[in-house]
């Protein structure tokens, strides 16, 4: 039995569909069972990695975990998944975690390496998806694209290599359900080195219309964003925005040497994704 957490999200359910597909059992943990049920999985239990007590029962017979990360879960996650017998776990993690520093300054390789810590020192196989920028991240241009043909945002020529979630979740079950993984730290990207102003155009030219993307003053974004967005992560990623402009993002292999085959194109999601951004 393998336990998907996050499996109502962007990346779980893929790996709840590509488990399925393989013949796995699957366990959902969710918050909300009745959100998780059209998914496929073997089973749905009600949990939350933050609540510690629902954890025995979502562990139980469970051999392997994929981990959608929540701030501060590793130590009781760990901790159950010793006391229930699991074998491995597979955690989705952030490539903005510098191997080189004590303490990360980024907030969000903060906590991802806070688990990835735990589960170091626990008795269990594990294996680390370091994800770089993910292509889902332009979810939030939806209502501007809807509502008209621009999108008001900051750093036009901010770039990134946006990887699609289906090639996570691939990554993901691969490191599940074969050997050799065990121990391993891959960090996973897009093939493309994209400015934010190139990826727009991709999605425009995945709904039929073309986009104009206007750029925003750092200020302007920033007032804009803090309505929807907490301050220490709204910080990390204008910093991060902000540091790419002019450079090429880093693109790696690892996709296809996880999966066998090459990773999806920014263009490749948009399509997937169109319905997301059409009127």
């Amino acid at each position: 039995m393998i336990l998907v957490t996050g499996a109502t999200g962007n990346v779980g359910r893929h790996v709840v569909e590509l488990l399925t597909a393989r013949g796995e059992k699957t366990r959902v943990l969710a918050r909300d069972p009745q959100r998780a049920a059209g998914l496929g999985a073997t089973e749905v239990v009600q949990g939350d990695l933050t609540q510690p007590r629902t954890l025995p029962a979502a562990l139980d017979g469970v051999d392997a975990v994929f981990l959608f990360a929540a701030p501060g879960c590793g130590p009781d996650l760990v901790a159950a998944a010793e006391r229930a017998g699991v074998q491995r776990v597979v955690l989705l993690s952030s490539d903005s975690i510098d191997d080189e520093q004590a303490e990360q300054s980024n907030p969000i390789a903060a906590y991802h390496a806070e688990i990835e810590r735990a589960l170091r020192g626990s008795r269990l196989a594990w294996t680390f998806l370091r994800s770089g920028h993910m292509a889902i991240n332009v979810l939030p241009w939806a209502a501007q694209i809807k509502a008209g043909d621009v999108v008001r945002a900051p750093y036009a020529q901010a770039t990134s290599a946006p990887v699609h979630e289906a090639d996570l979740a691939e990554a993901a079950v691969v490191a599940l359900t074969e050997p050799g993984h065990e121990g391993r730290t891959y960090r996973l990207t897009g093939p493309d080195s994209l400015t934010s102003a190139e990826q727009l155009a991709l999605i425009g030219a995945a709904i039929g219309r073309p986009l104009r993307y206007e750029e925003q003053t750092p200020e302007a974004a920033r007032e804009q964003m803090s309505r929807f967005i907490p301050p220490f992560i709204l910080d990390t990623l204008m910093a991060g925005s902000a540091a790419s402009v002019g450079r090429t993002a880093t693109v790696l292999p690892t996709v296809e040497e996880l999966t066998g085959r090459p990773a999806r194109s920014f263009a490749a999601w948009a399509r997937d994704r169109a319905g997301d951004f059409a009127a």
